[in-house]
C-alpha cells in the first residue's frame, strides 16, 4: 500500500495537460467471452504506455466495477491521438476486435471523455492521501502559505 503523506499538496504541470477518461460498461454479466477481452485490454495498454518515455502519458489511477474508469493525464491531445492511431501499439488492435466482436450489439458498452486543460484552468489539492491523481502524474508541491486557498492555487498557474 502507498504511504501517506501527512500534509497539503497540490501539482504543479509545465504548460497543458489533457485529462482523458476512459472506461466500459458490461451490460450482459453472464457473456464472460464478450467483456473479459475488453476488460483486459486497458491495463495493457497502460503497461505498454508505461514503457514509451516519449509517448505524452504521464499517469492513471483506475477503478473497477460494471462500470470501470480509467483516468489517465496526457501532455498533450496530440500525444493521446497519436498512440490511439498507432497501428503498432496496442490500442489500434483492441479497437479492431472490439467492433469485430461486439460492435453495437449492446453486450459491453465504452466511453471515453477527453478534456484539454490549460495553464489557469484548473486546482487541485491531496491532503493525508498517498501520491494520486494529477500530483502523481507530474510533481507534487506543498499547497501552503500562498497556496492555500483554491482560488489561490488557480490564480498562480494563470
Amino acid at each position: 500500500m502507498a504511504k501517506v503523506i501527512a500534509d497539503r499538496l497540490t501539482a504543479q504541470v509545465e504548460g497543458e495537460v489533457v485529462v482523458f477518461l476512459i472506461g466500459m460498461r458490461i451490460n450482459r454479466i453472464w457473456k464472460i467471452h464478450k467483456w473479459l477481452p475488453v476488460a483486459l485490454a486497458m491495463p495493457r495498454m497502460l503497461r505498454e504506455l508505461k514503457t514509451i518515455p516519449d509517448s505524452g502519458f504521464l499517469g492513471a489511477e483506475s477503478w473497477i466495477g460494471k462500470t470501470t474508469i480509467a483516468l489517465q493525464y496526457w501532455r498533450s491531445f496530440e500525444h493521446l491521438e497519436r498512440y490511439a492511431k498507432d497501428s503498432a501499439r496496442r490500442h489500434r488492435p483492441a479497437w479492431a476486435a472490439f467492433n469485430r466482436a461486439i460492435a453495437s450489439n449492446g453486450d459491453v458498452g465504452i466511453w471515453h471523455e477527453t478534456y484539454r486543460v490549460r495553464p489557469g484552468d484548473f486546482e487541485c489539492i491531496y491532503n493525508n492521501m498517498p501520491p494520486f491523481g494529477l500530483a502523481r502524474a507530474t510533481t507534487a508541491f506543498s499547497a501552503k502559505g500562498r497556496l492555500e486557498t483554491a482560488r489561490a492555487r488557480m490564480s498562480s498557474r494563470s
